[in-house]
């Protein structure tokens, strides 16, 4: 049987490159060797990309294992329709709103789904303003656009607020401002086209910071993650049957991940959805996979077929 040619681009012009290249290794480590011949591509971080590269090898799918800005945004997307190459996960709007997070909250409006209490801030902010919109402390405080927690923190003050700011727009020129909610982390991968299944539901307890951040993701003991969650079967369910509503009202393609927040730990409230969830050892979507019995490489295969399909 002939083998399906497959480039996996990693890496890339994004404050996550290196987050990327541990994606794409273990995506290219898992890859079935007996289906499929693999040719790993390195996007640097300015971007340099030779699309002959891709071209010139004839191949039958790019397996898009970037994320954040230019990987994750509809950008790379973009280039290879206009090539007409295939590629694996979702299409150039789902993936530019599901990482603009001020546009996708505006969305889950519209389909009426919760939320937290938030703001949308430029540069030219009024810190003032912002205290009278949004209330008593604390609030959390991250990039627009962005992912793996970086740029994120916890403002309990003015100080905290002005710092966390400060430090938000050093990766964006917006910046979104969440009322703090205090209750349990989970998040549901989904793997599916147009009638997605939803995985099991993962509670994360940070271990290292206050909350899910860079560290905690990405550290060996930074959180611990209890898969499946420690909840009801109603409340699993109803996290499951959001995480899909939020999946196809973006239109959303192969897999990815919606996190929440537990609002006193019973009332699921959503933060925002990752259209290329990670594919290191450590990542969600593989433990959620594993979870429900479908191997890392099974995973990878079911990928590749949603996208050939």
């Amino acid at each position: 049987m002939k083998k399906m040619r497959i480039v996996v681009l990693m890496g890339g012009k994004s404050t996550e490159h290196e987050v990327s290249l541990l994606s794409g290794q273990q995506v290219v480590a898992n890859l079935n060797q007996n289906k499929y011949e693999v040719f790993p591509v390195v996007i640097s971080k300015t971007g340099d990309l030779k699309i002959n590269s891709i071209l010139n090898k004839k191949v039958d799918l790019v397996f898009i294992a970037m994320h954040g800005n230019f990987g994750e945004d509809g950008t790379i997307q973009g280039m290879l329709e206009l090539t007409g190459v295939k590629y694996t996960g979702s299409r150039v709007l789902a993936s530019s709103i599901g990482m603009d997070k001020d546009i996708f909250r505006k969305i889950m409006i519209a389909e009426k789904l919760p939320i937290p209490k938030y703001l949308t801030v430029t540069k030219n902010y009024n810190i003032h303003k912002i205290i009278d919109k949004m209330g008593v402390f604390p609030y959390f405080v991250k990039p627009v656009n962005g992912g793996s927690s970086v740029g994120a923190s916890i403002a309990n003050n003015l100080t905290e607020l002005k710092k966390g700011l400060d430090e938000a727009f050093k990766y964006d020129n917006k910046v979104l401002i969440d009322e703090y909610i205090d209750g349990l982390e989970v998040t549901c991968a989904l793997i599916g086209n147009d009638n997605p299944k939803a995985l099991p539901v993962i509670e994360i307890k940070p271990l290292k910071g206050k909350f899910f951040d860079y560290e905690s993701k990405y550290t060996e003991s930074g959180a611990e993650e209890i898969v499946p969650a420690k909840l009801t079967i109603p409340l699993t369910k109803k996290v499951q049957d959001l995480a899909i509503k939020v999946y196809k009202s973006l239109g959303c393609k192969g897999f990815g991940r919606v996190d929440f927040i537990l609002k006193n730990n019973i009332e699921p409230i959503i933060l925002e959805i990752n259209t290329i969830p990670g594919l290191t050892p450590m990542s969600l979507l593989p433990k959620a996979a594993r979870a429900a019995g479908i191997s890392y490489s099974r995973l990878l295969d079911i990928i590749i077929n949603n996208a050939i399909n």
